[in-house]
């Protein structure tokens, strides 16, 4: 847990007073993306035990973004908010980071066994949600029409969702050659510090003044409610153990960058959804460990 602590402390403070080279907080994402992540999904995915439970973890992901689509939409109708407020909550609420800030947080509290259940929230959960169902999202409220065929190509040209699918064939005739492992674990092994590291350079806080409660509602439904919610929906199907406990820890995550990215690309509120994020980064640094002591088994 320290390194992950040093790792954002020093994005910080790098971006603040060391004058690094522009765009490099985009380059070291850019590794992150399509060098170390698809290089872990490699790496575990033919390791990984499929079970019926898996499910598990993907549906915990489509509960927190399905509830806050169906929670601020009422809210908001009842307050009165703008579709720009509406569709941002949405987004940053409903998306968690369970890949920059999931991986390393569910590798510090569960070794490689609770990682490779992350892969499978993530990539199966997570992902394609923000390559579908965000798209619509940010589309509808900003006043656009989503083309589906930018939503498959999204999905189908992403490099960790590629590797997944790799993956899972490796897994089926045996693994990789040790050769292979050799050269994927060390790769995937940059994911960590380089992936804290650039939200730390990205770490900023907007517009809080006059959207506190805003702000606090966003986050009591991204990192308590939603999270809780799922636990109910685990617990009364039966489950336990590790995937239960890293299905809760992932729908319990950190807002994700790339809403936040998609909030701005798709002019929505983007003062709020910086806020948010940055706030969501710290607390849930204290939340998602604290929830894993007080989760059953």
């Amino acid at each position: 847990m320290l390194l992950l602590f040093i790792c954002l402390l020093l994005g910080a403070l790098v971006a603040r007073l060391a004058r690094p080279p522009e765009g490099m907080a985009r380059a070291l994402n850019w590794w992150v993306l399509y060098v170390a992540l698809p290089a872990i999904v490699l790496e575990l995915i033919p390791k990984l035990r499929f079970q019926a439970a898996l499910w598990f973890p993907i549906a915990a992901s489509w509960l927190v973004f399905f509830g806050a689509w169906l929670l601020f939409a009422l809210v908001g109708r009842w307050r009165g908010w703008s579709r720009a407020r509406t569709g941002t909550l949405v987004l940053v609420c409903g998306l968690g980071n369970t890949s920059f800030m999931g991986y390393p947080l569910v590798h510090a509290l569960h070794g490689e066994e609770g990682l490779k259940l992350a892969v499978v929230a993530d990539q199966l959960g997570t992902f394609p949600l923000l390559a579908s169902a965000a798209i619509v999202v940010a589309s509808l409220y900003a006043g656009r029409t989503p083309h589906p065929h930018h939503v498959l190509r999204k999905i189908f040209t992403f490099p960790a969702f590629l590797a997944l699918l790799l993956g899972i064939v490796v897994g089926l005739l045996g693994g990789w050659p040790p050769m292979v492992d050799q050269v994927l674990s060390p790769l995937g092994a940059t994911l960590t510090p380089l992936a804290l590291f650039a939200v730390g350079m990205q770490f900023h806080l907007g517009g809080v003044r006059g959207q506190a409660g805003v702000i606090a509602g966003g986050l009591g439904w991204k990192l308590l409610i939603g999270p809780l919610l799922c636990l109910a929906l685990g617990l009364a199907s039966g489950l336990h153990g590790l995937v239960l406990t890293v299905g809760v820890l992932e729908a319990a995550m950190a807002p994700m960058i790339s809403a936040a990215i998609l909030v701005s690309e798709y002019e929505l509120d983007t003062d709020l959804a910086n806020s948010i994020l940055g706030i969501g980064i710290v607390l849930s640094l204290l939340t998602v460990p604290l929830g894993d002591l007080l989760l059953p088994g």
